[in-house]
């Protein structure tokens, strides 16, 4: 039940509504219908009065060129690792991305050359694979 201050409350909130709008007692109008018609135009919608219609009209960009690689990426396909041949090697490519592609599992702990974790051998050479990467020409990595 309702407090009688909560009642006393409602009812005068009602009959400020009937007060309001006799003629529609407590039935309040749709939104819609208090709202004002709209302004019909008989101009187009232009923006800024076509000010821009004309502010390329003097361009003239020629063919577009393609945005991605001109020739593709260099590929080594001298590459082997642990006498396997590798396919498909990018010169630049990480050492460590080329054996992951190639499943030979080398181990790493920092990533960034510093604890040595992942050293191989390239080309007679002990590297860490995790920050050399592929050569031009021969590669021979022994893990």
């Amino acid at each position: 039940m309702l407090s009688t201050s909560t009642r006393s409350s409602l009812l005068v909130l009602l009959l400020l509504i009937s007060a309001l709008r006799p003629h529609e007692g407590f039935i309040l109008s749709p939104f819609h219908s208090r709202m004002p018609a709209p302004r019909v135009s008989s101009s187009p919608l232009r923006p800024l009065h076509g000010f821009f219609d004309k502010a390329f009209a003097n361009e003239d960009m020629g063919k577009r060129e393609n945005a991605g690689l001109k020739n593709g990426p260099k590929v080594n396909d001298q590459v082997t690792i642990n006498g396997k041949p590798c396919k498909n090697a990018v010169v630049g490519q990480k050492i460590k991305v080329v054996a992951a592609a190639a499943r030979v599992r080398i181990p790493y702990n920092c990533n960034n050359g510093e604890c040595g974790t992942c050293t191989v051998t390239c080309n007679g050479r002990k590297v860490k694979a995790c920050v050399t990467t592929v050569p031009n020409g021969k590669c021979n990595i022994q893990t």
